[in-house]
């Protein structure tokens, strides 16, 4: 079997790489790490005016029509370039409230879409998988909570909640990875079992989107990693050329091969097992991608000053979120098994 992306499908992703390159995403990264977002969201306006938020709805509700391929093409390019912002949460909260209004709920999508898929208004979104905290909510304009179903009446399922506030940003071990735990209460948007639906899709575009950033993550760090071994020199000659050097790039090449695939095939099928697959093989990708160039650029790899740093550190919490390497391989085991 063999499948490639078509000639428009290529062309979106050379858009999107050729607007990322002309961003300096480095300089938009540290700046939403200090808590500047102006660049960021410059950055957020033009992605939006390309259509990466538009990819997860529906043409009935001024979307791009749900293109999976798609989005797991545009988000491998914000992997590439390390785009800061919730754009995982993004995708998944326009899955939500598009399936929400298919559903026969159609108000929150009306009163929340419209500025989402602009990029006039930046959404995050928390799961009762995501341990109480949220993404970058003070740079959010709109922070949607899913609640379980602890605390509301028996069997009225969960609740979307839009948060009235936020607690400290805390410290993560990705400075552009802003949590806070999102204030209790608010306004109710949704409950009840239809959203119980519309959350189990939010979590499959999620992982999806998740899945083709670690990609990105993992193909940025090796070319760096490539380039660097090839330029500096030990004894008289390219630390590249040594076998140990070697066969820890080709062990990468291997995971980033192994995975990308997997993300392209559960873009086509969204099946959950097929994207637990992808999600935990594209997660050790970009962690074994991480570790590869971290001892490759040896001890300079950490510095803030390399920008080599803001890929590394996406790697672990991409690996992560919204699904653990342990939990989508017992989702794999448990599908096909």
């Amino acid at each position: 079997m063999r499948f490639l992306p078509t000639a428009e499908q290529r062309d979106f992703t050379r858009s999107l790489d050729a607007l990322l390159t002309a961003s300096d995403t480095p300089s938009a990264v540290r700046a939403w790490s200090a808590g500047d977002h102006g660049p960021g969201r410059t950055l957020w306006a033009r992605l939006a005016d390309a259509g990466v938020f538009a990819l997860a709805a529906p043409e009935t509700q001024d979307g791009m029509g749900r293109l999976p391929v798609e989005l797991a093409l545009a988000h491998r390019e914000l992997g590439r370039h390390a785009v800061p912002g919730p754009l995982v949460e993004t995708a998944a909260a326009t899955a939500l409230l598009s399936h929400l209004a298919d559903a026969g709920d159609p108000a929150p999508a009306k009163r929340l879409l419209p500025g989402l898929l602009t990029g006039e208004t930046v959404v995050t979104l928390g799961v009762p998988e995501g341990g109480g905290y949220v993404l970058d909510a003070e740079g959010a304009d709109v922070v949607l909570v899913v609640t379980g179903a602890d605390g509301a009446a028996p069997g009225s399922g969960p609740e979307l909640r839009l948060a009235p506030g936020h607690g400290p940003v805390h410290p993560s071990l990705d400075p552009a990875r802003r949590l806070a735990r999102p204030d209790p209460g608010g306004e109710l948007l949704a409950a009840g079992p239809p959203l119980a639906g519309a959350v189990g899709c939010a979590v499959r575009w999620a992982r999806l989107a998740a899945a083709a950033q670690a990609v990105g993550v993992a193909e940025e760090l090796l070319r760096r990693t490539v380039a660097y071994v090839k330029q500096r020199t030990q004894f008289g000659v390219p630390i590249g050329s040594f076998q140990a050097v070697k066969h820890r790039l080709a062990d990468t090449l291997l995971a980033v091969e192994f995975a990308r695939p997997l993300v392209y095939g559960a873009a086509l099928t969204l099946a959950p097992g097929d994207l637990a697959a992808a999600k935990a093989a594209a997660g050790e990708a970009a962690y074994t991608a991480a570790r590869a160039a971290l001892q490759l650029h040896g001890a300079i790899g950490y510095t803030e000053e390399l920008d080599l740093s803001l890929w590394l550190r996406k790697a672990r919490p991409l690996r992560d979120a919204w699904g653990t390497p342990a939990r989508c391989r017992a989702e794999v085991l448990a599908a096909y098994v």
